[in-house]
């Protein structure tokens, strides 16, 4: 019956993840501050590009309109060259800054310091204050709770054939081990389907609220910028250009 040992083991890994992902999903799906201000809510490009593809989209956003303006040469070698050192914005200076005083940098090294600037952490901050995005901690808290449930479902089948191939068949057959265990794996890949349903909006940028907003601001007849901003490199048609960021996305991938 050592069995049974392996089979407690299961059970409390389905029992733990499941029980963490759905603490998560409550706390995700908790509404927003009653100073939410999300009705009404008119979206900035900056602001759309954020719901619709996080920190990496806003930054790709800036170099695009930066260099269509002339302002900022984007070869198709990736890297980026300073031709006006003035921002007109505070997400324009933190690409400024992350260049540096050589007035030339990788695209690559530019997202990663300017996605991570204060400028574009601002803007994630007023937009959850408005009840437009999706706070980092129940973003992080479900992706986790997901890969939990994954990692307790794979336990649950490594458990199962350690018991089934040290299993004494004289005690205990393997069809009535094999049902055992059947239970905390039906419990986390079920978990799974219902957080594939249910939960997945929670891991995007964008709140209930940006989602509707991002989907009315698609519906419209959109210019250029605002459809880098909602659909990301598949909106620029410049193939030089999309080489230019296309280099920079290698480990983060914004669209």
């Amino acid at each position: 019956m050592f069995w049974v040992i392996f089979l407690l083991v299961a059970w409390a890994a389905a029992g733990i993840s499941c029980g963490r992902l759905c603490l998560a999903a409550v706390e995700a799906a908790r509404p927003a501050p009653e100073s939410a201000d999300g009705d009404g809510h008119s979206l900035t490009l900056y602001e759309a590009a954020f719901l619709a593809g996080g920190p990496f989209r806003v930054t790709d956003l800036t170099l695009i309109s930066m260099h269509r303006r002339r302002r900022l040469l984007l070869a198709h070698t990736g890297w980026a060259t300073v031709v006006d050192p003035e921002g007109q914005d505070d997400l324009e200076c933190s690409v400024l800054r992350a260049i540096g005083p050589a007035g030339q940098a990788r695209t690559a090294a530019i997202r990663t310091a300017a996605a991570a600037a204060d400028a574009v952490c601002a803007l994630a901050d007023q937009l959850v204050l408005a009840g437009l995005a999706v706070p980092e901690s129940a973003r992080t808290g479900v992706a986790s709770g997901i890969r939990a449930v994954r990692s307790a479902s794979l336990l649950v089948l490594a458990m199962a054939a350690a018991a089934l191939l040290l299993n004494d068949q004289s005690q205990t057959g393997r069809g009535p081990i094999a049902a055992w265990f059947s239970l905390p794996l039906v419990l986390t890949l079920g978990c799974l389907a219902i957080a594939r349903i249910e939960i997945h909006p929670y891991t995007r940028w964008a709140s209930a609220e940006g989602q509707r907003l991002l989907v009315t601001l698609g519906e419209q007849e959109p210019d250029y910028l605002t459809s880098v901003a909602v659909r990301g490199l598949r909106a620029v048609d410049d193939p030089a250009l999309r080489a230019a960021l296309g280099s920079g996305r290698t480990a983060h991938r914004s669209h």
